[in-house]
């Protein structure tokens, strides 16, 4: 029986990371991975995935929408959706194979198969061979599956999850989206780029939800500039399959009215639930809170002392880079070291054209706490990088504390902010002021100048290009 300072189950972005660190601080570790590729749900069939077809879809669109304005005339410009998916494909093929490769760098043993808990410190491994391993720590990194709603029966052929949208065989007549979250309005620009009517019913009021409301209201307004519809307030009752017709049953919570959708194609986007299954956590007695999310501590140490969770699998934000930050940090305790993680310094991104991304408090959230607060905002269609690319929907909004400017919340829409966002959260790292961002030099032209003039705004409402 092999023995190991550490065992890591999941490879996903929190369980890689998690084992890589590990090993670069000297323990001896294995990875057990369910599946026949490395990655987890994000490298596989979610984050990255979803990018390579937003890109190429954005790409189709600019040549049939904007390429003209810009003096380039390419004719008749059509797509081929099978090639799409397979350029997808590649893509996720050649980062998955570059994990292998970190493990096998990293000297990290890989075994493929169901890993499952004999005792606290014994992980049954069912797969081609069935063996076990002895692991003196483990961490839990199996992530997270797309979730539903009781009453739908999710065929995987016509009413879809995110997984079945990234490989459609073609693209629908009219897509109903439910849920107006990242997922579902990610995956229904790309099909909106590509030709289908989209709909999209919202249980909430607004979409993204658990954004700034200023991002909502603008993804919004320039969703509906692309012409995709939304149900918002509406509780969706049933979802009916009568061959390649969905009927799609609603309730609108503000009239008290029923209406109805058809579809020829339903993705379910209602989020995503911990996935725990086959794990047989009973046998060591791990805790699960009613969600079915693995109780942790502090340190991300579950009841049973020497056995960790990390990522989609326990509470809070269900982000690949959270997961990574938390597998670093288990690893570290490990090691005998004190890391830390400031939740509230993770940021969101949601990947549409334009981007939006967070990080720290909403304005919301700073009013339901009671906290002073000053506002400072800026559009991008007063930046000269912004025309010139012809991007410029969007702002960047700056929060900060009335009384000693301290940076409490960083929010963007626009282009290439899932990127910019970093500024943000590098300023909130180090406790900026709104004057210390503003007083900063940025490039010129660029998109970042939204933030110094977004600072500006905020220190003393003097940005100076509106």
């Amino acid at each position: 029986m092999s023995s190991y300072d550490v065992a890591v189950i999941g490879s996903g972005p929190g369980g890689y990371v998690a084992a890589i660190r590990c090993a670069q601080l000297g323990m001896k570790t294995a990875l057990i991975e369910k599946y026949s590729t490395l990655g987890g749900t994000c490298l596989n069939v979610g984050c990255i995935p979803s990018k390579a077809l937003l890109d190429s879809s954005h790409h189709y669109e600019d040549a049939i929408k904007h390429f003209e304005e810009h003096g380039i005339e390419v004719g008749d410009v059509k797509f081929n959706l099978e090639k799409m998916i397979a350029r997808k494909q590649s893509v996720v093929d050649v980062t998955t194979k570059g994990i292998e490769f970190l493990m096998g760098k990293n000297e990290i043993d890989v075994y493929q198969g169901v890993g499952s808990f004999k005792d606290a410190t014994h992980i049954d491994i069912a797969g081609e061979k069935n063996l076990t391993i002895e692991a003196k720590n483990t961490i839990i990194a199996t992530g997270s599956k797309p979730s539903t709603l009781p009453f739908i029966n999710i065929d995987k052929e016509r009413i879809i999850t995110s997984t079945e949208a990234l490989k459609l065989p073609e693209v629908p007549k009219h897509l109903v989206v439910i849920g107006g979250g990242v997922i579902g309005l990610e995956l229904g620009q790309v099909y909106k780029r590509l030709g289908a009517e989209v709909t999209v019913v919202e249980y909430m009021d607004r979409i993204i939800p658990t954004m700034d409301g200023a991002q909502s209201k603008e993804l919004l307004k320039v969703f509906k500039k692309q012409k995709v519809k939304f149900a918002l307030s509406h509780g969706v009752t049933a979802v009916d399959r009568d061959g390649d017709e969905i009927t799609i049953k609603a309730t609108n919570n503000k009239k008290g009215v029923d209406v109805e959708f058809k579809a020829d194609y339903v993705l379910v986007a209602v989020g995503r639930r911990a996935y725990t299954d086959g794990l047989n956590l009973d046998a060591v007695g791990i805790k699960t809170d009613e969600r079915g999310k693995v109780e942790v501590n502090e340190h991300l140490q579950t009841n049973v002392s020497n056995i960790y969770a990390i990522g989609d699998v326990i509470k809070g934000a269900m982000l690949a880079h959270k997961a990574e930050e938390e597998g670093t940090l288990v690893a570290e305790i490990l090691a005998g070291q004190k890391p830390h993680i400031d939740y509230n310094l993770i940021p969101g991104v949601v990947y549409t054209w334009p981007e939006v991304a967070s990080v720290g408090k909403t304005e919301e959230q700073l009013k339901e706490a009671g906290v002073a607060y000053k506002s400072g905002q800026f559009p991008m269609r007063a930046l000269g990088r912004s025309r010139a690319s012809g991007d410029t929907d969007g702002f960047v909004k700056i929060l900060a504390d009335k009384e000693t400017d301290e940076v409490l919340g960083v929010h963007m829409v626009g282009a290439r902010v899932a990127d910019l966002i970093a500024e943000g959260v590098t300023a909130m790292e180090f406790r900026a002021s709104a004057e210390d961002i503003a007083r900063m030099s940025h490039a010129h032209p660029t998109y970042a100048e939204a933030v110094k003039e977004a600072a500006l705004a905020a220190t003393e409402d003097r940005p100076i290009h509106i």
